[in-house]
């Protein structure tokens, strides 16, 4: 919420509105997802989750559609899942609370009218990888900037927004990607598929860097990375790299 307004509901304030009907192909989408992030083993535990806006008529940043606690993107079946507004996050449909991150997740939709899907993870290579005293993830490859099109954020340990959201606004609009400390990371999308794929190319490039550095140790090298020019070269082309456009020539 906005620091001078007054919140008119609770968080997990329970008001069903039968305006939101529960849509059944966003919550396989969601289920999909989630159990492809399960496969490729980024889950543990009931920690981490994702939210999904929809557009709809009567809220104007849309509804969203989340986990709630108590159970794992593991364990996530459609009916599961929780509808809440944006600003407030009451619950709209369904009886369960939602999660203490959930908090995060809406004001990062609040403020990003362009992202429709965050996914947070607590990533045991990524947590590991900077607790071991790198500072940051650097890009070994071309497919991370493209992808990503916008530096990580790093967060010090100390700070968790999901508990305070309101250091958010301070950064969110440069980044699709924050790196948190002690914690994991959030990876936004204007898609669940562009989340995802953020998601995986993160994971990658974490990966990347233990072997990079690991096996640069060993042979006594310096590893080689891009430069931050040259991510900032692709950051600002990632959509005509990973998204042309179909072109079509006028009927003559």
């Amino acid at each position: 919420m906005p620091d001078d307004v007054k919140p008119l509901y609770q968080v997990n304030e329970y008001t069903p509105d039968p305006a939101v009907v529960f849509d059944r192909s966003v919550a396989a989408t969601y289920v999909r997802y989630a159990r492809m992030m399960v496969a490729r083993g980024y889950v543990q535990s009931s920690l981490g989750g994702m939210a999904v806006r929809v557009p709809h008529p009567d809220y104007p940043d849309g509804i969203c559609y989340a986990k709630p606690q108590g159970i794992s993107l593991e364990e996530m079946e459609e009916d599961d899942l929780v509808i809440t507004d944006i600003p407030f996050g009451r619950v709209l449909h369904g009886t369960r609370a939602t999660t203490v991150g959930h908090q995060m997740n809406r004001e990062i939709l609040r403020l990003r009218p362009d992202v429709n899907c965050v996914i947070h993870l607590h990533h045991d290579e990524t947590i590991a990888f900077l607790a071991a005293g790198h500072e940051e993830i650097r890009s070994t490859s071309l497919t991370f900037s493209y992808l990503m099109q916008k530096p990580a954020h790093y967060l010090p340990a100390h700070l968790n927004v999901e508990e305070d959201v309101a250091p958010i606004k301070t950064f969110i609009q440069d980044t699709n990607c924050i790196i948190m400390r002690r914690h994991g990371f959030t990876v936004l999308g204007r898609t669940v598929s562009e989340a995802y794929h953020r998601t995986n190319v993160l994971v990658s490039e974490v990966k990347r860097n233990v072997i990079v550095e690991t096996l640069a140790a060993v042979k006594g090298t310096t590893p080689e990375y891009l430069s931050k020019e040259d991510m900032e070269w692709m950051f600002q082309r990632g959509d005509a790299v990973v998204y042309p456009s179909l072109i079509r020539k006028d009927d003559r």
